[in-house]
């Protein structure tokens, strides 16, 4: 229920002491201030971790050939492993009950792609239908590659946002011809990636087409796999890694290469990578609550021992409303209505500043691995419960013990 006086009250209070009240709030309001400041880095960094692992899909398992470095069964260091199709096919019948997505590449770069009289040098890959996934792209005109592409090696091509703007402008370029390697093909899709202007500089055909036209034979480049989904992420990682080792000692044997010789076979774990970033950032962020938390503590403590100290002047007013019958809960309720009311407006105060300096500072400081600082509902909302339970705390011991005066003694103090 709204009361006037206590309001009034309140207000008479802090009129009183300016300078007192207006420290003890600063010092609420800078807590609240660097914590919606940390908890935004923090943001800012899960975001450009996420941002670093949206170029391909997620939990996508890389696999390439290298050169040997140990001697292996009568055979020197230094051999070039070059995968092929059988490879791939091998990795696919041995673990298909695992898999998700499976995909095998065939590259080629610095590719010259040919429109009319536009031009430019990009990269051509050769994918299966499953390119699209693993890759982590959307087509936003026509379609992707198909199984049928694959099976009559058609000379169909999915050219890459950035190739569409270089090469067609504002034209349709679906059903157009292009020339990939002075090889015609017909665009039937245009897509785009998370990645940005760097991933959609590609052109995507046909792994059949790709090795018939450009003499590759049987070559692939490289291979990538999903698994399928687990319940837990700790599980996930354990069958990743599972798969990364099986599945490299499997290469190696069947290329001639010693068991550990990661140079002749690498692959890449992106689900146990990106574990190791997330957790690294869930490190940062619990750092940053702990940092702030502190601050705010700090504030809160300024504010309690200023509420003592107001307890302390108005002790014989405590005492006469109690020798009028004012009851303990209702001199607490106005005490930390005080404080609650103190702590709130400070703690409002540091939060708009907060979240006002990161909307006008964030789209300005980023960079590859920090991308749009900001602070979500949840957590604004989190930061105002904050603020009442932290005045609360504040006013509760110095409420109490204004509560515990005994009338007799409050009307004696001088």
């Amino acid at each position: 229920m709204f009361n006037i006086e206590r309001w009034q009250e309140i207000f008479e209070a802090i009129a009183k002491n300016k300078l007192r009240t207006f420290l003890t709030g600063v010092s609420v309001a800078s807590g609240i201030f660097i914590l919606v400041i940390l908890l935004g880095v923090g943001k800012g960094l899960q975001n450009g971790i996420e941002k670093q692992f949206e170029r391909d899909a997620a939990g996508v398992i890389e696999v390439w050939s290298g050169a040997t470095t140990k001697a292996y069964k009568g055979m020197n260091p230094g051999r070039q492993i070059q995968f092929r199709n059988s490879d791939f096919d091998l990795g696919v019948q041995k673990y298909g009950d695992q898999l998700d997505k499976n995909g095998a590449t065939a590259t080629g770069w610095g590719i010259t792609v040919s429109y009319g009289k536009e031009s430019g040098n990009y990269q051509y890959r050769g994918v299966n239908t499953d390119g699209m996934g693993i890759e982590n792209v959307s087509v936003i005109k026509g379609r992707y590659i198909n199984a049928n592409d694959l099976k009559y090696n058609v000379k169909a091509a999915v050219i890459g946002q950035k190739v569409k703007l270089d090469l067609f402008k504002e034209k349709n370029p679906i059903g157009e011809q292009i020339t990939v390697a002075n090889i015609n093909f017909k665009v039937v899709g245009v897509f785009t990636d998370p990645g940005g202007e760097r991933e959609e500089s590609r052109v995507f055909v046909p792994l059949t087409t790709a090795q018939q036209v450009f003499g590759l034979g049987d070559k692939i480049s490289y291979m990538a796999y999903t698994l399928k989904k687990k319940d837990t992420y700790e599980e996930a990682v354990a069958e990743s890694e599972k798969f990364k080792n099986d599945y490299g000692k499997l290469l190696r044997s069947k290329n001639g290469a010693a068991p550990d010789d990661e140079s002749a076979v690498g692959i890449f774990n992106s689900v146990k990578e990106a574990k190791k970033f997330y957790d690294l950032n869930l490190y940062i962020r619990l750092f940053f609550w702990w940092v702030g938390i502190c601050t705010i503590i700090a504030g809160v403590v300024g504010v309690s021992n200023i509420m003592l100290i107001i307890v302390k002047e108005r002790t014989k007013e405590i005492g006469i409303r109690k020798a009028l019958g004012a009851s303990p809960i209702s001199i607490i309720i106005m005490i930390l209505h005080e404080s609650i009311f103190i702590t709130t407006i400070s703690g409002f105060t540091g939060l708009l500043t907060g979240l006002a300096l990161l909307e006008l500072i964030g789209p300005h400081a980023q960079s590859e691995y920090f991308v749009n600082p900001q602070v979500d509902f949840t957590v604004a909302i989190s930061t105002l419960i904050v603020l009442v339970v932290a005045g609360a705390l504040a006013g509760f011991v110095p409420a109490y013990r204004a509560a515990k005066i005994r009338p007799i003694v409050a009307l004696r103090d001088e």
